[in-house]
């Protein structure tokens, strides 16, 4: 019963709007998860990011799915804060300070262990639309610490373009997906997991400038 405002949420109008009103060409949708747990890690250009990596995975899921978004932002009033918390799922990370990597990531951590899907922007902050920020090193700490949890990262083109960072209105704007081979943390350290992830996402970035679509 908790679900039901979110299912409806979904159902009824993000999915609507993002793909009538949007459209996308998704290349390689067999990679996406099925299960969790498992991890999802995109570029981050736009606040139609989460939305639409959570559309893209069956409404089944939707129950298991969690965002990882800023505590600063999403929680910094009520109305807002249960908004993010009760509908959206989000998981808020407090950034800031000298936290310890185990207090920071705790919630993740968890929510992994319950067998959530997380989505996680390693960018931190939305950029410049199509252009990579540098990634940060939460995502290839938690590789180690789930060196069997499959990481999906995922490309997005054409978000910043239709919410750009600032605006309200959505702009109709065809927009691509290309989700990469799911990569895990295991047999390596957090330093050579993050190198092959920033080649992955580099990988698909440039699949997108070749790409031909039916």
């Amino acid at each position: 019963m908790r679900q039901l405002p979110r299912l409806l949420f979904f159902t009824l109008l993000v999915r609507p709007v993002l793909f009538l009103i949007l459209g996308f060409n998704v290349r390689h949708r067999e990679r996406l998860p099925v299960r969790g747990p498992a991890i999802i890690v995109a570029n981050h250009n736009s606040h139609l990011d989460a939305p639409v990596l959570m559309s893209l995975l069956p409404l089944r899921l939707l129950p298991r799915i969690r965002p990882v978004a800023a505590a600063d932002y999403f929680l910094s009033n009520r109305w807002l804060a249960w908004f993010a918390l009760h509908i959206i799922g989000i998981i808020p990370l407090r950034m800031g300070g000298r936290q310890p990597k185990e207090t920071l990531l705790a919630e993740i951590a968890a929510a992994l262990q319950n067998d959530s899907i997380i989505i996680l922007f390693p960018e931190g902050t939305r950029g410049e639309p199509e252009k990579f920020g540098k990634f940060r090193a939460g995502i290839g700490v938690l590789a180690e610490w789930f060196p069997q949890v499959p990481i999906h990262p995922i490309y997005l083109y054409g978000l910043g373009k239709a919410l750009p960072r600032g605006e309200i209105l959505l702009v109709p704007f065809f927009c691509d997906v290309f989700v990469g081979t799911a990569l895990r943390g295991e047999g390596g350290d957090r330093r050579s997991f993050m190198a092959r992830l920033d080649g992955t996402m580099r990988r698909l970035a440039e699949e997108n400038k070749t790409a031909t679509w039916e």
